[in-house]
């Protein structure tokens, strides 16, 4: 695993941006609309911590939806980073390199470290553009969860796919859709609206 294919630093920098957005959320937005619209903000702060607690599980071997989501009133920050702690510690080298079975799809940890990076780096962007902040993209980053996108998300039959997906997911599961049809956008576009605008987001709302 050299520096150039590892997913780890562009995950955790993913992470530690993330971090910030959440820090910068203040108590009277917790119920605003958010550009993923099966959650308001309080909610997918909720969510966003799953996806760290569940991909800390996956680095440990564990069964990620065994990891069920908490309803929080408060606290988010704190759980952020307790959750990035825990993957730092879980994603080892030999993490890396097992083959990962999610209800949705089988692949090497590597691959699923890069298709949390770009899940991670959507709902910042959906957490960001809700709250009114403009965080400074790393755009090594967005380009590793673009390619991830690119590669996971097909640009048409989406939600055929999600449908499919979800008949395998554990009973109870909420049903959610959270990639719409692609949104155009312009090829010399920043690469955050590209990602953005691939996973059905409009960017011209940040």
């Amino acid at each position: 695993m050299t520096a150039t294919t590892d997913p780890r630093p562009a995950y955790a920098r993913a992470v530690a941006l993330g971090g910030e957005v959440i820090a910068g959320v203040r108590p009277d937005q917790l119920h605003a609309p958010t550009p993923c619209t099966e959650f308001d903000v309080s909610t997918l702060l909720d969510h966003l911590v799953l996806v760290l607690e569940r991909t800390a599980a996956i680095g440990r071997g564990d069964d990620a939806m065994a990891v069920q989501p908490v309803a929080r009133t408060e606290g988010w920050a704190a759980a952020w980073q307790e959750a990035a702690h825990a993957n730092q510690a879980a994603w080892s080298d030999e993490a890396l390199d097992r083959k990962v079975t999610l209800p949705w799809t089988s692949m090497s940890g590597a691959e699923v470290l890069q298709m949390y990076t770009s899940e991670v780096t959507v709902h910042t962007w959906d957490l960001a553009t809700a709250t009114g902040q403009h965080p400074r993209w790393d755009d090594a980053v967005v380009s590793t969860a673009l390619d991830a996108m690119r590669r996971d998300l097909p640009a048409e039959g989406r939600r055929e796919m999600i449908e499919e997906a979800m008949r395998n997911m554990p009973p109870g599961t909420p049903r959610v859709f959270p990639f719409a049809e692609a949104v155009p956008v312009p090829d010399d576009a920043p690469l955050i609206d590209r990602l953005a605008g691939w996973t059905g987001r409009d960017p011209a709302r940040s």
